[in-house]
């Protein structure tokens, strides 16, 4: 699940604003201010799952274990070529 802080850190990670994140995420700036607050606002489950989708489609693996939670940037090599390719 897609908590406020991995919300935080992903797009750190991405270099993302929160506004980015909404449109990639398709949704709505005022419910991704709320995933995002640490006060525990209630969310809809649909806008965590656009949110995590996003990420993912941008190379964001979710992170969880006994010892703790965390988000990773993940290169594939499909975006690598890609990117030399521009050089």
């Amino acid at each position: 699940m897609i908590t406020a802080r991995l919300s935080r850190a992903a797009r750190a990670l991405l270099g993302w604003t929160q506004e980015t994140l909404a449109d990639e995420a398709r949704v709505s700036l005022t419910a991704l201010k709320r995933l995002e607050s640490e006060s525990d606002l209630k969310v809809y489950e649909s806008t965590r799952d656009q949110v995590r989708r996003a990420f993912e489609a941008h190379g964001i693996v979710v992170l969880q274990s006994d010892q703790g939670e965390g988000v990773m940037l993940v290169r594939n090599r499909t975006s690598t070529v890609q990117e030399r390719s521009r050089v």
